[in-house]
């Protein structure tokens, strides 16, 4: 089915119900969020696009965003979403490789892709040629879709290489939703989603099940992440649902805490992309109480692998709370999870190896890519590149990337379990361990640190609360971590600048 008519029925049921928002300011009803959508469908149909060519979306988070989306999906084309944040020349590359008809850009992006020498058709929006392109004669029926049918391409981040297109369809998209609802948070027609983070990835996302409640959609007029405009939306429109990275909550609590803010109107903020230390969770939740829902999820399979309920991420008092506020949760309903060895096989509770993943949300593939399938999908599994483990109770702890693992001397060292002890200490204000080669033991372990710290004390942190081999060979201050654009350290980077120094 063509995602598109869950917009259709929330018009026809609701046509007057609130639906965009740019700050508090209404743009639309459903009902015109829909003639919109559709009318951008008759315009690209007019340009020549056809059911499955691909259409991008390199726009900054505003309400127009949403109105291209569903007008593409309208048409029966793909949606292309590329993050705002990208060089030209990177949006350039994802353009070519998805072999896109055409691209809407924001204004101050169009510059970007024409030096880099972008030949796709290019409207802006908003702008006066948007304007026109919603006053164009629209399509009068929604091309229809199979379940198998490609929705969305997703080019990962790339910070080890090209960027990749996952193909997503609209099953996966489907479920994913219907998941969220079952297994994260119900959604009603009172409620607002808050787009603060990128609504070419995770935020944007979750447009579709507040699409089909009839919920409200609100861009902050700043267009990105700003935690007092946040508390102040949320304390307006109230029931606000966000999505937000491990680093955007960290953000919120010390903007609340130092603001005097309680977070009036929070109903829910889901965190994603990595999981959070539990120092950072835990003085959130104490901070603006039991809104918080763990989701984890790639790319390959979009925020479908498991959840951490509200509950849980609240609970101080049930046996066992802590191991379970450290872990992403358990498998979501459409899916099956499992933890395996170097071949794929599922391991014995509690036995560290790849996190694997099943189900009605796993890509089919990758874009033009079978090489890189082949080497992801192997028999019917995802293979994830997580390393973690399962206990008994089906919780899923994420360590690290399996390319992140530190071996020294023979011995696994997972780097988050490092990480979590150095941020016992107050002054310790992010950390992220990467592994440093050295010509006995393979590697050893080092820990970047932001803060004001004496390695002493933080020596005497770790022996006391890990192996003497996991404790850091070196601490090496840093004023900032380097992150990608959407908030994940970058530790090639770091592994990077600790060769170009010689290893040391």
């Amino acid at each position: 089915m063509n995602l598109a008519h869950w917009l259709e029925r929330s018009a026809t049921a609701m046509p007057d119900r609130p639906a965009l928002f740019l700050g508090e300011q209404q743009v639309a009803t459903y009902g015109l969020f829909f003639a919109q959508a559709r009318a951008v469908a008759g315009w690209l149909q007019a340009q020549g696009v056809r059911p499955g060519d691909r259409v991008a979306i390199f726009m900054k988070n505003v309400p127009d965003y949403l109105v291209v989306f569903y007008g593409i999906w309208s048409l029966g084309a793909v949606v292309v979403p590329i993050n705002a944040k990208l060089h030209g020349r990177e949006a350039a590359y994802i353009l070519e490789d998805a072999g896109a008809a055409h691209v809407f850009v924001s204004p101050d992006l169009r510059e970007g892709l024409s030096d880099a020498g972008v030949a796709v058709p290019m409207t802006e929006a908003p702008g006066p040629a948007f304007d026109v392109v919603v006053r164009h004669a629209p399509i009068q029926t929604i091309t229809p879709r199979s379940a198998e049918d490609l929705a969305w391409l997703f080019y990962t981040s790339g910070t080890t290489g090209k960027p990749k297109g996952v193909m997503i369809t609209f099953r996966m998209l489907t479920t994913m939703s219907l998941c969220y609802t079952q297994d994260a948070d119900p959604v009603h027609p009172e409620d607002t989603t808050l787009y603060a983070a990128p609504m070419s990835h995770g935020a944007g996302i979750y447009n579709m099940m507040h699409v089909r409640a009839g919920a409200r959609h609100v861009c902050p007029a700043s267009g990105g992440f700003d935690p007092g405009e946040i508390f102040d939306l949320a304390a307006h429109f109230g029931s606000v649902q966000i999505f937000a990275a491990p680093t955007m909550v960290q953000r919120m609590t010390h903007v609340a805490k130092a603001s005097g803010r309680d977070g009036a109107g929070l109903r829910t903020v889901v965190y994603a992309g990595g999981p959070m230390y539990n120092a950072d969770i835990i003085e959130a939740v104490d901070h603006f109480g039991p809104i918080f829902v763990q989701i984890y999820g790639q790319g390959e399979c979009p925020m479908g692998i498991t959840a951490l309920s509200r509950a849980d991420v609240a609970d101080r008092s049930s046996s066992g709370w802590a191991d379970r506020l450290q872990s992403v949760g358990r498998a979501q309903s459409a899916v099956e999870v499992q933890v395996g060895d170097e071949k794929g096989v599922p391991v014995a509770p509690g036995t560290h190896g790849e996190i694997m993943v099943r189900g009605d949300t796993v890509m089919p593939g990758y874009w033009q890519n079978p090489q890189a399938t082949a080497g992801t999908l192997v028999n019917g599994w995802l293979m994830t590149g997580d390393m973690g483990f399962m206990d008994a109770g089906g919780y899923v702890t994420m360590q690290d990337r399996s390319k992140d693992m530190i071996i020294t001397g023979g011995s696994n060292v997972y780097p988050r379990e490092v990480e979590e002890v150095l941020l016992r200490d107050p002054d310790v204000l992010e950390v992220s361990v990467v592994g440093r080669d050295h010509p006995e033991w393979g590697e050893e372990v080092v820990a970047f640190i932001v803060g004001d710290v004496e390695p002493a004390r933080l020596d005497a942190l770790c022996l006391d609360n890990i192996a003497r081999f996991k404790r850091p060979k070196a601490y090496i201050p840093i004023e900032a971590l380097p992150k990608n654009n959407y908030g994940k350290v970058l530790k090639t980077e770091l592994r990077a600048r600790l060769k170009s120094q010689g290893g040391t």
